[in-house]
Parts: structure tokens; sequence; C-alpha cells
């Protein structure tokens, strides 16, 4: 995988459609700094072979983010990012990444399954945004 490329991978126990998936995955690829301005987004073609799904799908995440300014077709050229999402916290991420990598290590070892890690990240998540805001 070239360097700016992302990978789209779809989760169909998510609840979240496909094209929503695929949205949520290049944003997050903006917020983290893995795309960058002037990037191609892989094409409608290789992501339908990629991903066995309907060339509409991926048409309608990509107009959404086009919609949002965040990407622009250029006709015959492909998708290309026009602005990233990353900010001052980018610098925090290697360090954070780490503590989350020795956290989903520990959570193995207590025989906690991917379905488990996730519901106890979410609910975490959910519940500790909630104690931020009192």
């Amino acid at each position: 995988m070239e360097m700016g490329m992302i990978e789209f991978h779809l989760d169909g126990r998510s609840g979240v459609s496909p094209y929503q998936q695929i949205v949520q995955q290049v944003k997050n690829g903006l917020r983290l700094g893995l795309l960058r301005e002037g990037d191609q987004l892989p094409t409608v073609k290789d992501v339908v072979g990629q991903l066995a799904i309907n060339p509409n799908t991926v048409l309608k995440a990509y107009r959404e983010l086009e919609h949002e300014d965040l990407v622009a077709a250029r006709p015959g050229r492909g998708t290309f990012v026009t602005r990233t999402l990353t900010d001052h916290s980018l610098a925090a991420h290697g360090p954070l990444r780490r503590d989350l990598v020795n956290w989903l290590s520990k959570a193995r070892k207590a025989g906690l399954d991917d379905d488990s890690i996730e519901a106890l990240f979410q609910t975490t998540f959910r519940s500790g945004a909630q104690e931020e805001i009192a």
C-alpha cells in the first residue's frame, strides 16, 4: 500500500451502512494524518473490486465527502483529498496509540474477545464523555 492510499474495510455487523463506513474511514484517515491534501482515493472500480459492493454505494460516499469539501473529483483522473481534519493533537497520537495497544493486549490476556473489547470501549467511551460534560 503506497503512502496516502487508504484501503477500505466493511464490517457487516456494525449496523452502519457500507457508504457511511467508507465516509467514516476517509474522515478517520484525514484526522489521523493517513490521508493528506492531494492524496488520491481509490477509484470506484478498485473499491467495488476489493469490497464486492455496488458502485453507487462508493459514489454516494464520495459525493458526501465532496459535499463536505474534503475531496474533489477530477474527471478522468480520480478523486483527490482537498483538505485534512488533522489538528495540533496529532503529535499525541503515537504515545496514545501505544497505550491503547497495551490496553488491548491486557484485555485479550484477560480473555476478552473482539466483541467484548468493543463493547467495553464503546460503553466506557460514552460514559466517559458524559462524565467530562458533567
